[in-house]
């Protein structure tokens, strides 16, 4: 039996209606740490709740869970953004209503929008009487429409390249239009993309209400990749001109993600962000004010309350916390290890967490450690309790380029343990206090620049060097954890929205002018 069979059987047999559905793309429950470890922490702190989970894949993996579902999850599907589609036809009788389909099917990748993911599900709805989406994709009709996105968007870039790329984008998309719901009350996403559209298209399709609980910016962290990738074929060389008008497949992916960060923003009727700072680009794609709320990330500082931060006699550590990916910026922390051992040449860097996610960027950072000559320096330790190394630690760092509010800083700052971070996120509020911080507690770390290895190297080594100021930074730390980033809080504001969102009335499936097209309900 096939990985897509499995999961349709699975489907029938657990189809009974949740609370909450539970949308998230490319993490929970197969990678450790960071937004999944939220995820369930989340479902385990909401023991009157029932989940159902939809997580988000290119495709099927093989590979295992890393967190055992609590008992409170009835279900778990997979929706596989890159396994639509049936084998290629020859030909298939044209159906009414094609080419409006393309129309709306385009502006949702170009400019998003709850409306015209409306307009694109009534068309679907309509079509299936006369042909099912899979055929129609693999057919020459595709292929026709593919030629007029192109000669409308990017003709004067490559046509294949543009082609795959249209195809990956619209493929995603339909897989994501496609998808069997699941019957719950709420539908909360855990980020834009593919997971918001799913969400916006619950809440439309179902009446009920669709939540987002935006960690990072998808958009921005989607951006920052793609800009990185070789994987995306440059095709229009525009030099140094600021003034081009010429549309590239990096500026086509960036679009489509930030179209559907729109469609996801105006379908939710609650848009969570884990502090204030994120509303200003959440507003930039569509946001509004009067739906946004903070709930700051929470720990359980118990866990942590039996932990002592290394002493002056242990040997100088500093430690990575984090997978070992491109947007942690892991190298920089190698480099800046390479400059801080001309200061303290005992220092022993610790890189603490999973190197599989991206094996290409691991033997990377393998080849720059070797490079810089820091086998005995930086250690990468793989997946690891932390709460084993915490009393080995005298520093914290991250050098990410984009984050939200990263768990690690609160959980070093609970076990005393000072840090240094770049700006990113709110880094700045934990690390020195939000400005009605009552009374001010002072800083419990050190900010510094992206990218720079020299002022990470310099904040680290600055700390390692006076032990007294280490632990009065890792004193306030701890806290300032405390005082306003306790899990109880943010456990108590889950409950109580979740509460709400579940009580809420059901809205119309379509309103306005989709109402005589009445989205067809599937089981």
């Amino acid at each position: 039996m096939s990985q897509r069979e499995v999961d349709e059987a699975q489907f029938r047999e657990t189809s009974r209606e949740t609370d909450v559905c539970i949308i998230v793309e490319g993490c929970y429950p197969y990678i450790p740490g960071g937004v999944s470890g939220w995820i369930d922490w989340l479902i385990r702190s909401q023991t009157g709740t029932s989940f159902s989970v939809v997580a988000l894949w290119p495709k099927p993996t093989g590979q295992q869970p890393r967190y055992a579902l609590p008992p409170n999850v009835s279900a778990l599907h997979h929706l596989y953004l890159q396994d639509f589609g049936a084998e290629p036809v020859k030909s298939i009788r044209q159906p009414p209503g094609i080419e409006r389909l393309g129309e709306h099917l385009g502006q949702l990748l170009s400019e998003g929008g709850a409306r015209p993911l409306a307009d694109a599900m009534a068309d679907l709805a309509r079509m299936r009487g006369h042909v099912s989406l899979p055929l129609l994709f693999n057919s020459p009709l595709a292929w026709t429409i593919a030629q007029r996105a192109y000669s409308k968007e990017m003709p004067y870039g490559s046509f294949l390249h543009f082609f795959w790329a249209w195809r990956a984008l619209l493929g995603g998309l339909l897989a994501t239009l496609e998808f069997p719901l699941p019957k719950a009350k709420v539908y909360h996403t855990i980020s834009t993309g593919y997971a918001g559209v799913l969400a916006a298209r619950a809440g439309i399709e179902t009446g009920r209400p669709a939540l987002l609980t935006e960690h990072g910016i998808y958009t921005n962290e989607r951006r920052i990749e793609l800009l990185m990738a070789d994987w995306v074929a440059d095709t229009v060389d525009k030099g140094h001109a600021l003034d081009d008008p010429r549309f590239d497949l990096r500026e086509m992916w960036i679009t489509a993600f930030e179209a559907y960060a729109r469609t996801c923003y105006e379908g939710c009727s609650d848009i969570v962000t884990l502090y204030e700072d994120n509303q200003r680009a959440q507003r930039v794609l569509g946001a509004t004010g009067d739906n946004l709320q903070v709930i700051a990330n929470g720990i359980d500082v118990k866990r942590f309350a039996g932990i002592r931060p290394a002493g002056d006699s242990d040997r100088p550590t500093v430690a990575l916390i984090g997978r070992v990916v491109p947007i942690k910026d892991v190298k920089t922390f190698i480099t800046a290890a390479g400059l801080l051992r001309q200061r303290i040449p005992d220092v022993l860097a610790l890189i603490l967490g999973p190197t599989d996610e991206d094996p290409t960027y691991f033997a990377e950072c393998e080849t720059l450690v070797a490079a810089l000559g820091l086998e005995g320096c930086v250690e990468f330790t793989g997946t690891v309790n932390i709460l084993d190394y915490l009393s080995r630690i005298h520093v914290v760092a991250l050098t990410s380029l984009s984050e939200s509010q990263p768990l690690v800083v609160l959980e070093a700052g609970a076990a005393g343990i000072p840090f240094v971070a770049t700006n990113v996120g709110s880094c700045r509020e934990i690390l020195e206090g939000r400005p009605d911080e009552t009374p001010p507690l002072g800083p419990g770390g050190i900010i510094t620049e992206l990218v720079a290895p020299a002022g990470i190297a310099k904040a680290i080594g600055d700390l390692l060097s006076d032990s007294e100021r280490r632990r009065r930074y890792g004193e306030t730390l701890r806290e300032r954890v405390r005082r306003t980033y306790t899990s109880e809080r943010a456990v108590n504001a889950y409950r109580t929205l979740y509460q709400r969102l579940i009580a809420a009335p059901d809205k119309a499936a379509a309103t306005g002018p989709l109402a005589a097209d009445r989205l067809s309900k599937r089981a």
